[in-house]
């Protein structure tokens, strides 16, 4: 599994990537530009990512307009529903209109700060992925 990781506070990046480098191969990055740079690339490259952990809460471009942008790509390049990519957001804010709004914008699940590698891998087998 090809996973990305997006979080502009280095502490949480740093942690998320640690926990996620024990599910598949785990790339990191501090920005929602760069996350959406890191997309275009991955797929350019025929190594599209099948899960990304999305902050939602960011300077510049936040997760929500992140999740929203790779959700136009995917359906402008016609990838079907199955093949794109499983995107966890990741709040600080459990508030029920942040969620929703996540949800609407097409986000596959989400995990509140602060998480364990359990609360991870259990959010990852209810996305499809298998998890020793």
């Amino acid at each position: 599994m090809r996973i990305l990781v997006v979080d502009d506070e280095l502490v949480s990046r740093k942690k998320m990537k640690k926990i996620m480098d024990g599910f598949g191969e785990c790339e990191a990055v501090e920005s929602g530009r760069k996350a959406i740079t890191a997309f275009k690339n991955a797929w350019e490259n025929w190594r599209p990512f099948d899960l990304m952990t999305l902050d939602i809460i960011m300077p510049e471009m936040d997760g929500t307009k992140v999740l929203a942008e790779i959700r136009k790509m995917e359906e402008e390049k016609k990838i079907p529903r199955h093949k794109q990519i499983r995107i966890l957001m990741v709040t600080s804010d459990a508030d029920p209109d942040t969620i929703v709004s996540c949800a609407r914008a097409g986000c596959n699940d989400y995990v509140v700060k602060p998480f364990s590698p359990y609360i991870l891998a259990d959010k990852l087998k209810k996305l499809g992925f298998e998890v020793d």
